[in-house]
């Protein structure tokens, strides 16, 4: 890092890298994404394959309900993953030369 010194005589820093962070990571990189689109594939087979006849029927609508109580859910822990964590980077490289 190199210093410059101006006409006040004060010294400035002119090589200094920031260090800057970004959202969490891409939501089809978490697990939980994955957990959602399978339990919601798993949801809409099991409706296709089970009679929906009778009292305890898997019903299209019920399908529907349940994947829409999952969406939310999904929704409200992406929002707590974002609102609570960072991914740290450097401006002029990676954080593996960093300590």
């Amino acid at each position: 890092m190199s210093t410059t010194q101006n006409r006040s005589g004060a010294r400035s820093f002119s090589d200094v890298s920031r260090r800057l962070t970004t959202e969490t990571k891409a939501s089809f990189k978490s697990s939980e994404f994955w957990a959602y689109v399978l339990v919601a594939a798993g949801l809409f087979i099991a409706s296709a394959v089970v009679d929906g006849e009778g009292p305890g029927g898997f019903t299209p609508t019920e399908v529907w309900r349940l994947v829409t109580f999952l969406t939310i859910g999904y929704m409200v822990s992406r929002g707590l993953a974002k609102a609570g964590s960072r991914e740290p980077y450097w401006s002029d490289g990676t954080n593996s030369d960093r300590r």
